[in-house]
């Protein structure tokens, strides 16, 4: 599957969800309701990670991490296809800037680097600062 079906076949289980949650008498989840749900995932995602690498007791994590991982693409295409983003797109060019960055022979990734470390820093603003407590203490 490429990227594209991968997204339709994501809104189709996004819409049957939608569907079930109208049918139980509740509205579907908003933009803001699946997002939150990733965080939720991707703290699930974190701990069977921990685990993965010995930090954390969690039961079947090698059967349980590639679950955890696809809930989370599912969140992504999902929000991505909600908020009119082309994820691919989106991936590409920001792949391409960071290439772009990391690549020590690209020139204007140099020219970058140097420009940033001949830029000048700040003014640094005038803060106002309280009077120094009274050591006399009223009687």
């Amino acid at each position: 599957m490429d990227l594209n079906q991968l997204t339709d076949r994501a809104m189709q289980i996004r819409d049957r969800y939608a569907a079930l949650e109208r049918a139980r008498g509740r509205r579907a989840w908003s933009r803001e309701d699946l997002m939150l749900g990733f965080v939720g995932d991707v703290g699930d995602l974190a701990k069977l990670v921990m685990a993965k690498e010995g930090l954390r007791s969690i039961e079947n994590v090698d059967a349980k991490l590639p679950h955890e991982l696809a809930d989370c693409l599912w969140s992504i295409l999902v929000l991505a296809r909600l908020h009119r983003i082309d994820l691919e797109s989106a991936f590409v060019g920001t792949m391409d800037t960071l290439q772009t960055k990391l690549n020590p022979r690209s020139k204007s990734g140099r020219r970058k680097r140097m420009s940033s470390l001949m830029a000048k820093p700040a003014p640094r603003r005038a803060v106002a600062r309280r009077p120094a407590p009274s050591p006399i203490r009223p009687a």
